[in-house]
């Protein structure tokens, strides 16, 4: 009896299939270039998504297309600003902001999504139209934890002009601790002297609303960008600017 009841666990042992965490990990990176206007782009991506769900950020999402879009279009208002990104992914449109703004902090909350947001912040430091002065960081920040955010703003001690995100909604859960980030930041400058710039793209009618609820929750305007609202990919994106009310 007791042979029988080894034989079954060694049968049930070599089943168990025992797999590291890279083999969820994708880093087949393609240097691929994106045209905004007059301003073109290169960028270490990934052509399609990770196994893993939580390395979406390793791919451009039509979000990031709808801010630079945007962005590209109304380069006015970021000449000379300080930029701080929340879920800047390869950092696509971060390093357009790059090519206006005075410091640029990019952001995300994935260690191997931070490696590859490095990357491509090297390869643009050095590039012919990039300001030589502009100050250029990637640092981790998962949203809510006030800890990442507290050595950001330690170091950044007069907060920024602008806050980003782009197609950063994906799990609804998320979004109070993306609002309360927010709030800090804006209620760090103060009325009037900050806005966070929201490229969104509806995938959900849940999602819709939470984002609203929150802004109100958080006692923010939600101001819909007139002439935004467009279909991207397949999907409806509009570009969002809030502030405090």
């Amino acid at each position: 009896m007791g042979s029988e009841i080894e034989k079954e666990r060694e049968e049930e042992e070599e089943d168990i299939v025992c797999l590291d965490e890279s083999f969820f990990v994708n880093d087949d990176y393609q240097l691929t270039s994106f045209t905004f206007g007059s301003n073109v782009l290169e960028l270490y991506c990934l052509q399609s998504a990770s196994t893993d769900f939580d390395l979406t950020g390793q791919l451009v999402w039509p979000g990031a297309m709808l801010m630079n879009g945007y962005l590209s279009d109304n380069a006015d208002i970021l000449q000379g600003c300080s930029v701080l990104e929340f879920g800047s992914g390869v950092g696509i449109t971060g390093v357009l902001c790059s090519k206006f703004c005075r410091k640029v902090v990019f952001t995300d909350h994935n260690d191997e999504v931070l490696k590859i947001l490095k990357k491509n912040i090297e390869l643009h430091e050095h590039s012919s139209g990039l300001d030589p002065s502009a100050e250029l960081e990637a640092a981790k920040l998962e949203w809510g934890n006030s800890d990442h955010l507290g050595e950001i703003l330690q170091k950044h001690s007069d907060g920024f002009d602008l806050i980003l995100g782009a197609d950063i909604c994906f799990q609804q859960s998320s979004v109070p601790l993306l609002f309360d980030s927010v709030e800090q930041l804006l209620r760090m400058r103060g009325h009037g002297n900050c806005k966070f710039i929201l490229a969104y793209v509806s995938r959900a009618r849940q999602m819709d609303s939470a984002i609203l609820r929150e802004g109100s929750l958080h006692g923010m305007l939600m101001n819909e960008v007139p002439g935004t609202r467009c279909t991207v990919g397949n999907l409806e994106g509009v570009i969002f600017e809030i502030t405090l009310k």
